[in-house]
């Protein structure tokens, strides 16, 4: 035998939980991201339980995922006993919307305290407080979003036998399964009510074609997604319905997107049929085709005067009337020293389908506004967007931040400031050792996911950024998502 190769020790059993095992818990505190913290108290001391999407004063059900020797992790199952902060709701609750019953200046004070307490554990900033600027609120608190997904299944939930059914359901996922679907019976509070109203009737409509939803654990069905995407301002609603191929010439397309007109009238912009026969739980498929039944395939959105066309497939924000102020609160902070980016290059890395790169464009004369993103398709999405709202002075550029200079060297020593809008992953740390030696003076960092950003603070500040700035932007009331915008400048 090896002599390094001793035996291993056994891991030491839990002394509070295990797996797999499901336990009732008293939610107390509240950490960032949603994660609600409970504690086991026994004869071996104390043990804390993290459960996502939970609230202090909550009693749970939960379920064990992982578990450590410090702490474990949970999957919440169900609420026993609301929160003495908890008020009812006239709305059907769903697992998208786990805070809806907490009055929104709660939710506000939770996610505030969570995301500064984060950038002084993670980010070592000790005097966040003295950087904070504002708390941006969603114009709109409820029926906010301008897509939804709505799953078809096979499985159903009866509430009152807590039992698993046979029976054909339209809407979410049943809270902390994969296999079980929810009827959505009416409005949830966050997409268009007159539709979510309305969608029983789509799902009676399928039902009476006698054809199958989709069967989870068996993975054959031939109704699987309702996808819904809406823009706020024309009020329309453009439709894709996903399904499997086997039986679809037993499904008239055209009759359906009559029905839909019959029920949503002009509000139709169009509907789209996508053919999915993977047994991925992904509404687009990767080999599937996507066809227009009937109308146009894309819907327009408004954001500050500037108009978007949007597809099936594109991003777009979710809360665009929200995503008006977080841009205006990038602008802001772009624009903060109006020499810094007079005759300068503003570099928007990631920039996607350009839409802050138009609206700073759009608002500042004398900028030259440089947009790189890696996607190719998005780069051609952005410079039809641009061409379509007649902006001027502005660059789009398919390429790898780490090689935009060597591909482009004239805009060496030209950008002072530079913009970074990176995925929910935040930014690799080879990545922001190329940003930074792209030495720019300032720095506007947009997240959807602080708790990257935290960490890339670390390292920004080893580099000589400092926090000057930092505001919150409630993108997504009813949930734990909250999204920062943070000025960075160079010492």
């Amino acid at each position: 035998m090896h002599p390094n190769h001793r035996k291993m020790p056994r891991r030491e059993r839990n002394k509070f939980v295990k797996r797999g095992q499901i336990i009732e818990i008293l939610i107390e505190d509240y950490a960032f991201g949603g994660k609600g913290i409970g504690r086991i108290r026994n004869e071996h001391g104390e043990f804390v339980v993290f459960v996502p999407n939970t609230l202090p004063g909550q009693l749970v059900k939960t379920q064990i995922k992982k578990s450590s020797k410090k702490y474990a992790e949970g999957k919440l199952f169900e609420v026993l006993k609301p929160s003495e902060d908890e008020i009812d709701m006239p709305f059907q609750s769903i697992p998208g919307a786990p805070y809806i019953n907490l009055p929104i200046e709660k939710q506000h004070q939770y996610k505030k305290q969570s995301t500064l307490e984060l950038f002084k554990r993670i980010g070592k900033v000790t005097d966040i407080e003295d950087k904070f600027d504002e708390f941006v609120e969603s114009p709109n608190t409820f029926h906010y979003r301008n897509k939804m997904e709505y799953g078809f299944s096979a499985i159903g939930y009866n509430h009152e036998l807590k039992t698993d059914v046979d029976e054909f359901t339209l809407g979410f996922k049943k809270r902390g399964t994969w296999w079980c679907g929810d009827n959505l019976n009416k409005d949830s509070g966050l997409f268009d009510a007159e539709f979510e109203n309305k969608l029983k009737d789509i799902k009676n409509y399928c039902i009476k074609t006698g054809l199958a939803p989709w069967h989870a654990p068996k993975r054959e069905g031939f109704f699987r997604y309702f996808v819904v995407r809406k823009s706020y301002k024309t009020n329309k609603l453009l439709f894709n319905l996903v399904t499997t191929s086997p039986e679809l010439p037993k499904f008239d397309l055209n009759t359906f997107a009559n029905y839909l007109v019959q029920l949503f009238g002009d509000r139709v912009a169009g509907l789209l049929h996508t053919i999915n026969d993977e047994i991925g739980d992904r509404t687009i498929a990767t080999t599937g085709s996507i066809s227009l039944i009937y109308g146009d395939d894309k819907i327009v959105e408004e954001l500050l005067d500037l108009n978007f066309e949007i597809s099936m497939k594109s991003f777009f924000q979710t809360n665009p009337k929200c995503a008006e102020k977080l841009y205006s609160k990038v602008v802001d902070y772009v624009l903060e020293q109006k020499e810094a980016v007079d005759n300068t290059v503003v570099l928007d890395l990631f920039c996607g389908t350009g839409t802050i790169g138009q609206i700073i464009a759009n608002k500042a004369e004398n900028t030259k506004i440089v947009g790189v993103d890696i996607v190719a398709s998005a780069i051609e999405d952005a410079k039809e967007n641009a061409k379509r709202n007649n902006i001027e002075g502005l660059k789009f550029f398919a390429a790898d931040v780490g090689k935009f200079l060597t591909e482009h060297p004239e805009y060496t020593n030209k950008i002072r400031t530079i913009i970074l809008d990176p995925a929910r992953a935040g930014i690799a740390p080879k990545t922001l050792k190329k940003i930074i030696n792209l030495n720019a003076e300032r720095l506007v960092y947009v997240s959807c996911n602080p708790a990257t950003q935290a960490r890339d603070t670390e390292q920004l500040m080893e580099a000589n950024y400092n926090i000057k700035k930092i505001s919150l932007v409630d993108q997504f009331p009813h949930t734990a998502h909250i999204e920062t915008v943070v000025l960075f400048e160079k010492n």
